[in-house]
């Protein structure tokens, strides 16, 4: 993933199954990510966008589904894809006080490549999900524009980087420099190779608890670091799910449920103002926004499949996670409010993330 050097590269391997190519949630085919990032002293935020398929999204629909673990967020659109389990836009990510901003432009994107929205045809249902930038973003500026999300949506690629960019630029994770990560994995099965792909927006977590394949490098890391890095776990993590397996939308609800495996065995107790949301989506099916005269069939797999699936969505949100700290750099922004980067405390304090049991 343009060359950024990923917690793989640091010895650890997660999990079992095997990534995708490129270990992110753009293995799955149709999928690309772009970012907005804005970065200039006080301002320290930026955008994110998920697009789900290179088609129309509002004519050619997806399956989806949400998940709230802990309710302490502000997204927008779940109550109708909860109801319809349908996703019909791209997912946009940003920062708390400008989830009305992207739903915006997320609107006016829409209606520009949809003429039939709002005229022949119902309205749109846009998805926005955010985490509080407020440490190192001054957020009451609300610096993000319409025009932001236009550029992060028409900017996606399948290759994208990760860590302090896009909606990720302000956030933390651990109570050092978060942002986004991604990580993907391949489920095998009788008919056929899938794919799983995790994108996160990582803002949460106390550095006390951060563990890497169950090792405590937080507690080593606090021991060789200042207090002032440790504080009360106030965030938010927002994680995305692409499959194309095919699924309907009570399977895809158990899959993105598994979120939380990943989550917690990088350390999170999911505390009492952190808000953990999974928005997730299939794109083994087209669902036609115009109706049809004839039945429309959504292929799904095997109940007795599913324990891989949650393997591979398990594993993918804690190496996602894990890739967020791994790319992030040093940020100084609001008020001199700074964080380290995970990455540059591990070689000062020359840390290893992996055990050594020769």
């Amino acid at each position: 993933m343009l060359k950024q050097k990923r917690i793989r590269d640091y010895g650890v391997q997660v999990g079992r199954l095997q990534p995708g190519k490129l270990n992110s949630i753009t293995d799955v085919e149709g999928v690309t990510v772009g970012h907005v990032t804005l970065a200039d002293r006080e301002i320290q935020t930026g955008v994110t966008a998920i697009i789900p398929h290179q088609g129309n999204i509002f004519r050619d629909k997806l399956v989806a589904s949400s998940h709230v673990i802990n309710g302490f967020g502000k997204t927008m659109g779940t109550i109708q894809m909860a109801e319809l389990g349908k996703l019909e836009t791209p997912i946009i990510l940003t920062n708390t006080l400008s989830v009305g901003t992207a739903a915006d432009g997320l609107i006016e994107y829409m209606l520009e490549k949809t003429p039939e929205i709002g005229k022949t045809t119902g309205t749109v249902n846009p998805i926005i999900g955010e985490c509080n930038d407020m440490f190192l973003n001054d957020i009451r500026a609300r610096n993000i524009r319409k025009h932001h999300i236009f550029k992060a949506i028409e900017s996606a690629s399948n290759e994208f980087e990760e860590g302090a960019v896009g909606a990720g630029r302000g956030m933390l994770c651990y109570s050092l420099k978060g942002g986004i990560g991604t990580a993907s994995r391949l489920v095998e099965l009788d008919h056929g190779t899938y794919t799983i792909g995790v994108l996160v927006l990582a803002n949460f977590g106390m550095l006390s608890d951060l563990r890497v394949n169950g090792k405590p490098i937080g507690e080593e890391l606090k021991a060789a670091i200042l207090e002032e890095y440790e504080e009360k776990d106030k965030g938010s993590i927002m994680m995305v799910i692409a499959t194309n397996l095919p699924v309907s939308e009570r399977q895809l609800n158990r899959i993105i449920k598994r979120t939380v495996a990943g989550l917690s065995r990088t350390g999170s107790i999911i505390t009492e103002g952190s808000g953990e949301i999974a928005i997730g989506f299939s794109t083994a099916t087209k669902i036609p926004h115009k109706k049809s005269t004839e039945l429309h069939s959504i292929p799904t797999i095997h109940e007795d499949d599913m324990d891989t699936a949650f393997r591979a969505v398990g594993e993918a949100t804690e190496e996602a996670v894990l890739n967020v700290l791994a790319t992030a750099d040093h940020v100084v922004g609001r008020d001199g409010n700074e964080r380290p980067a995970f990455k540059d405390l591990i070689e000062k304090h020359s840390i290893s993330l992996v055990d050594n049991w020769d």
